[in-house]
């Protein structure tokens, strides 16, 4: 069976703590390539919200609860209200290491930006075929490690997002 095509609207979601450590994750596709959560849509109408949140517990088992229809009691969950859109959207040209992923023609992605609050010691367990290790670093030094210039972007103006909330 083919598998479809990659919807070229995908999140980015900066998970981070309280004092501003970031969570990065490293891909197994590519060694050393560190980055925050990513994903594409599942399908054209998907909400990113619901984007954000479905890639958020695949790569890293981290679950975002609405607490009016189920309170977050569990150690991998967190509350929906954790979840901020920053209303940032970055499009990026798709590296061609990945453009078969995406119909014929398709070379640009547009981004939107999450970010994710999280306690420090929430367990993280992560998808093997898409991540094999992680990580916590002070904001800039996970900016630094990110392999992606609006990964490293968009973890830079954590502390601006974070006086929102």
């Amino acid at each position: 069976m083919l598998k479809p095509y990659k919807i070229p609207e995908s999140v980015l979601v900066v998970i981070y703590s309280a004092n501003l450590d970031v969570l990065l994750i490293e891909r197994a596709d590519k060694q050393d390539y560190w980055q925050s959560v990513t994903g594409s849509k599942d399908a054209p109408d998907e909400p990113l919200i619901d984007t954000a949140m479905r890639e958020v517990f695949e790569e890293t088992g981290i679950r975002i609860v609405d607490e009016a229809s189920a309170p977050a009691r569990r150690a991998d969950a967190v509350p929906l209200a954790n979840l901020r859109d920053w209303g940032l959207s970055n499009i990026y040209e798709i590296y061609p290491v990945w453009r078969h992923r995406y119909a014929p023609g398709v070379f640009q992605n547009t981004e939107r930006v999450f970010g994710l609050l999280v306690p420090r010691d929430i367990p993280i367990t992560l998808a093997p075929r898409e991540h094999v290790d992680h990580l916590w670093l002070p904001y800039r030094e996970a900016a630094d490690k990110c392999f992606s210039p609006s990964n490293a972007e968009a973890i830079l103006q954590l502390p601006k997002y974070m006086q929102a909330d």
